[in-house]
Order: C-alpha cells, then sequence, then structure tokens
C-alpha cells in the first residue's frame, strides 16, 4: 500500500463534494411555475448540450444561460431569476472544509479540479474558501474537462507533482477512474462516506513523513 506524506497534494472536485445540493426545493418551484414535473428544470439546466459547451470554454456563461431560456420559454428577468435560485439550495461542506484547512495546516497541498464555467472563481470568493487551494483549475479556463487526461495533467503541473504523489476526490466515477488511468490516487466520493476515514489508511502525519 502506497503511503501519501505532506509532500502530496489532495485534489477535490467542487460539485458534489465540497458543495452539495441540499434543498431541491428552489429548483422544484421553478418546475412547479412552468407546469412540468419534477426534475425537468434541473435536467435541462444541468442536462443540456449547452451545458457541457460552457464547461468546456466554447460557450460563454451568457449564451449558455441564453439557450437555457430558449428552452424553458422565459424572459431575461425570468433567467435571472432562475439562475439566481437554481444554485440556493446547495450548501458548502462545513466539515470537510475544516478537514482540509486541518491537512494544510499539516503540510499538505490542497488544489481544486472542476468542470465548471469561469465564474465559479467568484463563487469560492463569496464563499471565503479562495485561499483553501495552492491550485485552482477550471476546466472552462483550461477548455478540457475530466475525464480527459489534460485536465488531470493541469492541477499537476500547477501544484508541481508527479501524478503518483496526488489523491483525486470526486464524485463522479468516471471521473475518478480518469484519474487513476494516469497514476493518481482516485476515491469515489459519496455524500455518506467519512470522508477523513477514507483517507486516514493514506495520509501520514508530517512528522511521520
Amino acid at each position: 500500500m502506497s503511503i501519501i506524506s505532506p509532500k502530496h497534494a489532495l485534489i477535490f472536485d467542487f460539485g458534489g463534494v465540497l458543495m452539495k445540493t441540499t434543498d431541491y426545493t428552489p429548483r422544484h418551484r421553478w418546475d412547479d411555475r412552468l407546469g412540468l414535473p419534477h426534475g425537468t428544470v434541473e435536467r435541462v439546466v444541468h442536462g443540456s448540450p449547452s451545458w457541457l459547451q460552457a464547461q468546456a470554454g466554447s460557450l460563454s456563461t451568457a449564451a449558455y444561460w441564453d439557450d437555457i431560456a430558449k428552452q424553458l420559454h422565459l424572459s431575461a428577468d425570468d433567467i435571472q431569476s432562475l439562475a439566481d435560485d437554481f444554485y440556493s439550495g446547495d450548501e458548502l461542506d462545513s466539515q470537510l472544509i475544516a478537514y482540509i484547512r486541518q491537512q494544510r495546516s499539516a503540510g499538505y497541498k490542497v488544489a481544486l479540479l472542476s468542470n465548471d464555467v469561469p465564474e465559479l472563481t467568484n463563487k469560492l470568493s463569496k464563499l471565503g474558501i479562495s485561499d483553501l487551494f495552492d491550485a485552482l483549475v477550471i476546466s472552462a479556463q483550461i477548455g478540457v474537462m475530466k475525464p480527459a487526461p489534460d485536465a488531470y495533467l493541469a492541477v499537476l503541473e500547477r501544484l508541481n507533482i508527479p501524478a503518483e504523489q496526488g489523491i483525486f476526490i470526486d464524485d463522479r466515477l468516471e471521473n475518478v477512474e480518469g484519474a487513476q488511468a494516469i497514476r493518481l490516487i482516485g476515491i469515489h466520493y459519496k455524500a455518506e462516506m467519512n470522508l477523513a476515514t477514507a483517507l486516514e489508511r493514506f495520509l501520514v502525519n508530517q512528522k511521520q513523513g
């Protein structure tokens, strides 16, 4: 078994790991407002080809929301309200953030690798966690999405470590498998899991490193 010492890095996904949707009521209210079955608005917002294009950096965030407005037959004012409401049921995992800060204090580097739009940097700032990361890689800014190898290589380059010295945590299995394919250690994160326990067999105290 490989043991990770503080010279290694912890690489986190954002949505579904650090930030979780805990209340779907705001999204369901939009379904009700539009006379749609619950879950429809979410499927349009996060399941449309334009969402993939926005995350890949080939479509601006504004153009993406314009496309969503057309699909849902919403006015410019309404789509702005939807954009504001859509993520209002999301909650930052404060316990996980505290754990990450603890590991940084122990000497571990921490990075974020997220399939997202450029505006994620503003969200991180508003959440007060911009200082949490030694490296921040957003797919729209590099033009490549997980699980493509170049996404992982981009964050490894910024951390200045080889793949074998990184541990990657993501809630999507295909992204974990993509990381493992280039020799990163991968953990498939699930909401009910205790990540500290899952990492325990890898992490060592700095004094032992």
